[in-house]
C-alpha cells in the first residue's frame, strides 16, 4: 500500500504542471491505462482465441449432428477438439482477472484513513470539486445531484452510459451470431435466459461508478472505456 500510494503521488506530481488540483485524478487514469497497455497482449491472444473458437464451430455443429444421442460422447468429443485445436474456451477470461489486483489495490488505498501508520494525504486530493476517496452519496449529501461535487458524478456517469451502450450493441450482435454452446448435447438450462441478460452487463458499471471510491472509479471508467476501443480494435 505504501509503495503504491508513493506511486501515485509521484505521478501526482508529474501530471500537477498539466493538471493543477485534478494530478492524482490524472494520474490514476495514467495508472489505469498502463495497466491495461501491460495486458494488452493477453488481450490480443484472447481475441485470436474468439477467431479461433469460431473456426470451429462448424466441426462442433458436425459432432453435435454425430453424436446428438450421446451427450456425454459430445461433451468429450469438444473438449478433445478443442486440445488438439490448442484452443482453450476460457483464454478471454484472463486480461480481465489480471486487472482484478490493480482495482483492489486502488480501492483499499482510497478507503483507508492512514498508510504505514499516517495519514493518508492521498484522500485530500480531488477530481474538480469531488474528493478521489468519497462516493457519490457524499456527493449527494453535499449540494445534491447538480452539486459541485454531484456534476463530477454525472459526467461519469454520462461518459458510463455511452460506453456501455456502444458495448451492449457490440454484445448483442455477438450473442446472435454465436450458437448454443455445447455441454452435455442439448443447450444448458437456463443457457437462453443467460443470453438474454448477457448485453446488459454493461450497464452495471453505473452501480459500480456509484458505490465506489471515486478513485476506483476513475479506474473502472477509464478500463471500460479502454475495453471499448480496444474491442472495436480486435474484433473488427
Amino acid at each position: 500500500m505504501s509503495v503504491f500510494a508513493r506511486l501515485v503521488e509521484h505521478l501526482a506530481d508529474l501530471l500537477t504542471p498539466l493538471f493543477h488540483a485534478s494530478a492524482a485524478a490524472a494520474a490514476i487514469v495514467l495508472f489505469t491505462a498502463l495497466v491495461r497497455l501491460l495486458v494488452h497482449p493477453l488481450s490480443r491472444a484472447a481475441a485470436r482465441g474468439r477467431r479461433a473458437r469460431a473456426a470451429l464451430q462448424p466441426k462442433i455443429d458436425a459432432l453435435r449432428a454425430r453424436h446428438a444421442r450421446d451427450p456425454e460422447r459430445l461433451q468429450r468429443a469438444v473438449l478433445e477438439l478443442h486440445a488438439r485445436e490448442k484452443v482453450s474456451p476460457l483464454s478471454g477470461c484472463l486480461p480481465g482477472l489480471l486487472q482484478l489486483p490493480a482495482f483492489f489495490l486502488l480501492y483499499h488505498l482510497f478507503s483507508s484513513t492512514t498508510i504505514g501508520g499516517e495519514s493518508n494525504s492521498l484522500l485530500d486530493h480531488r477530481l474538480f470539486s469531488a474528493p478521489l476517496g468519497g462516493r457519490w452519496a457524499d456527493a449527494l449529501d453535499d449540494g445534491g445531484v447538480f452539486g459541485p461535487a454531484g456534476l463530477v458524478y454525472l459526467g461519469l456517469f454520462a461518459l458510463v452510459t455511452t460506453v456501455a451502450t456502444v458495448n451492449y450493441r457490440r454484445a448483442r450482435r455477438t450473442t446472435a451470431a454465436q450458437p448454443a454452446p455445447v455441454t452435455g448435447g442439448d443447450q444448458v438450462p437456463g443457457l437462453a435466459a443467460v443470453t438474454r441478460v448477457t448485453p446488459f452487463l454493461s450497464f452495471f458499471t453505473l452501480v459500480s461508478v456509484a458505490v465506489v471510491p471515486l478513485a476506483a472509479a476513475l479506474y473502472i471508467v477509464t478500463s471500460t472505456a479502454w475495453s471499448a476501443a480496444e474491442q472495436s480494435l480486435l474484433y473488427r
